[in-house]
């Protein structure tokens, strides 16, 4: 089996790569940004072919017919819904432009090498955007309200997909992941970010002042390896053209995954929060019934909370401790 990766050297690209390199079956490939693996993914670099990130419609389509995948994980895109008000247009052409290119791209491809792809469009939990007073979660049939220019353009992109599969016989499958945490993730994200620096007042690179953006905000979070899972398997049962929530089914806020850290470290540390003003027209509780695909595909998220915190914590004591310094990628 070809596969090919979108966004391959990124956080969950990493950990799916992981997932199907265990499969010895599969020949995997991988189009990235940048060609080269960050160290924590270095076990990767025997295992995946990486190829330059090339997105022009040409290029793409001569790629499809050197290597042929049989599926297609697309990740890559535009990641930061707080940083989309200030780059609306770098959102739109990272989501929507480069799906939409990707699919023509499989087009072409189909009538010059006879390449007939399953597609899966990871999509994202916030185009639903804050869900109806009487609504407890979010299901497949919530009406779309994206809050933030990045929801917009996850939302085109999705249901663009869905027209691709529908009135051009793309085997598409879309997938709308909620919050995923885990080792190896950047702190750029909350969780992330919280971990690293409990992990640098350990090690005696930080002070004991831990720096926060808004603990209010309540997410549903689960571990990216029980997401990339579920990913492989909805390419594995899903029909052509079906859309499926992914995510834990619970709520947490920002402040109880950290002081499940605080006390993960046994620390004692002083928080200083500070409110980030664009992130406050982001939604603020948002959680997804997982009926549809635990009945239908038979995926359930088996990592606790906890257990991902704790696996962050040690991540990123293992990553400071490498590099001697209280920052690591």
């Amino acid at each position: 089996m070809q596969i090919l990766i979108t966004g391959v050297t990124g956080f969950v690209g990493g950990h799916l790569a992981e997932l199907l390199a265990s499969r010895k079956e599969a020949k995997i490939y991988g189009i990235a940004r940048t060609p080269t693996w960050l160290p924590i993914w270095e076990d990767l670099a025997s295992r995946v072919t990486l190829l330059p990130a090339n997105w022009q419609l040409e290029a793409l389509v001569e790629l499809f017919n050197q290597i042929k995948p049989d599926w297609i994980f697309h990740l890559a895109g535009y990641a930061n819904a707080g940083q989309s008000f200030k780059e609306p247009q770098e959102s739109w052409e990272g989501n929507f432009q480069l799906t939409k290119t990707l699919y023509e791209a499989c087009l072409q491809a189909r009538d010059q090498s006879g390449i007939k792809p399953r597609i899966l469009y990871v999509s994202s939990g916030l185009i639903y955007g804050k869900p109806d007073e009487d609504q407890i979660q979010c299901t497949e049939k919530t009406v779309l309200k994206p809050l933030t220019p990045y929801a917009l353009s996850k939302s085109s992109a999705d249901l663009l997909s869905f027209q691709y599969s529908q009135a051009y016989g793309l085997d598409i499958v879309r997938v709308r992941p909620f919050n995923h945490i885990g080792p190896k993730q950047s702190s750029d994200y909350a969780a992330a970010n919280f971990a690293r620096q409990l992990a640098a007042i350990q090690l005696g690179f930080q002070q004991p002042i831990l720096e926060t953006g808004d603990l209010s905000a309540q997410r549903d979070f689960s571990d990216v390896r029980d997401i990339v899972l579920a990913y492989v398997q909805l390419l594995e049962r899903a029909a052509s053209g079906s859309i499926y929530n992914v995510g834990s089914g619970t709520c947490y806020s920002i402040q109880e995954l950290l002081n499940i850290l605080v006390k993960l470290s046994g620390l004692k540390i002083d928080i200083r929060a500070k409110v980030d003003p664009s992130r406050q027209r982001d939604s603020q509780a948002i959680s997804t019934s997982l009926d549809k695909i635990t009945a239908e595909i038979g995926w359930f998220p088996k990592i606790s909370l906890e257990t991902t915190l704790q696996d962050m914590l040690i991540d990123w004591q293992n990553r400071l401790r490498r590099s001697g310094k209280a920052t690591e990628y």
